[in-house]
């Protein structure tokens, strides 16, 4: 298996449709946390639909159009990483994250993320890696922070979540400023 270590203990992967099982202990573990940023994560809730969630992904991935990455502290996935849209062509793409308290407060997403964004740069040629978040989940407005991106604006009232719209901020990070980090 190939893995990235994040840190002693913790390392990145990828998650794909045949991890069904330990996604869904996950996603069952993670449900209430994530449910408010991450969209699938009520739709996974028995095998047949984890599996699909992860078969999306790995449906993406074949097209090179996005790809999902899991992290697992000592053996066990806590959360992880996405494109959650992936256009070479463009030169631009979206992350995104999740992770269930059992991983929080070790940078874990920050460091996930840095992989990806240097993938993307350094390797695929992409010029621009955009970081969308409703404006009240401070923990992910801090990764992005963190990351070097700029708050490019709010889109309002853009994403729907149980019936109540709610605006989106759009972060986002150009090749340059990777670059001269």
């Amino acid at each position: 298996m190939f893995a990235i270590e994040l840190d002693e203990a913790a390392e990145l992967r990828l998650l794909e449709p045949w991890q069904a099982e330990e996604f869904l202990a996950h996603m069952d573990r993670a449900r209430e946390v994530v449910d408010p940023w991450i969209p699938w994560a009520k739709r996974s809730t028995d095998l047949d639909s984890a599996r699909a969630t992860l078969q999306r992904y790995a449906d993406l991935a074949a097209r090179d159009a996005g790809r999902l990455y899991g992290i697992w502290l000592d053996g066990t996935l806590v959360g992880g990483t996405m494109f959650v849209s992936f256009d070479a062509t463009a030169g631009n793409c979206e992350i995104g994250c999740w992770l269930e308290p059992a991983g929080q407060g070790r940078g874990l997403i920050t460091k996930a993320a840095t992989h990806l964004i240097d993938w993307a740069v350094r390797v695929r040629g992409l010029h621009r890696i955009e970081w969308i978040t409703r404006p009240d989940n401070t923990a992910s407005s801090n990764v992005a922070r963190r990351l070097g991106m700029q708050l490019d604006g709010t889109l309002r009232a853009d994403y729907l979540h149980d019936g109540v719209r709610h605006d989106s901020q759009v972060w986002s990070l150009l090749a340059p400023e990777w670059l001269a980090r």
